[in-house]
């Protein structure tokens, strides 16, 4: 059917790609824990506006073109290890306000201001764009269950493609949602807030300085 084989099979795969934690994952997370439900659910729409750009590069070949050019690798492994870091170094280094003299709700309220929803969507699209193991993901996964020799091979890339994005967004969004609640447990406690945040942070840098050491 429309050029794709062992559909079964590529669900399930997917499905556990989804639930093993990655820079995605630890964006959402992170941004859950910075500012709550709602910056996670717009993080995850983010990232899954990222992968669509993937889904249409493979479909049109593009995709398969950046992987083989090193030097285009090299470039965007830079690029997202630098920004997973940057993102990671803000968290670590957020300032939270404890004065005993005012209310808990201010004395929660972290230093630094909440950012726009705009930026939160367009940080997490680039997390997932500038992400070469994604690239690389998609020229080498979703080949494997489109027929060779169809007449539909755009069709079947995009088909799946758009399986991928749903199943990935129903769980990012389903990882925004618990962490922010999380979140929303220990808003009072701005001590625990602090390390929640120091911890995703230096999960960012560590995965940024992977990435970074990562090779093809």
């Amino acid at each position: 059917m429309l050029g794709i084989t062992h559909f079964g099979f590529f669900v399930v795969a997917v499905f556990l790609l989804n639930v093993t934690p990655g820079p995605d994952t630890a964006y959402i997370v992170g941004r859950s824990v910075a500012q709550g439900r709602g910056a996670g659910l717009v993080s995850a729409l983010g990232i899954s506006a990222g992968c669509c750009v993937h889904t249409l590069a493979c479909a049109f070949g593009l995709t398969a073109l950046l992987a083989a050019s090193a030097t285009a690798f090299t470039v965007i492994k830079i690029v997202g290890a630098i920004y997973l870091v940057y993102l990671g170094v803000r968290l670590v280094l957020t300032k939270h306000d404890v004065r005993p003299a005012e209310g808990a709700a201010q004395a929660a309220a972290p230093a630094a201001a909440p950012r726009p929803l705009r930026q939160l969507f367009v940080a997490g699209f680039c997390t997932n764009v500038l992400n070469p193991k994604v690239v690389l993901f998609f020229v080498s996964f979703f080949p494997q269950f489109v027929t060779t020799g169809t007449e539909h091979k755009a069709l079947a890339f995009l088909t799946l493609g758009a399986v991928f994005l749903l199943m990935s967004t129903v769980w990012n969004s389903f990882v925004a949602w618990v962490a922010g609640s999380v979140t929303q447990r220990f808003s009072g406690k701005p001590g625990v807030k602090k390390w929640l945040d120091r911890t995703v942070g230096s999960a960012f840098v560590g995965l940024g300085l992977k990435l970074a050491t990562a090779t093809r």
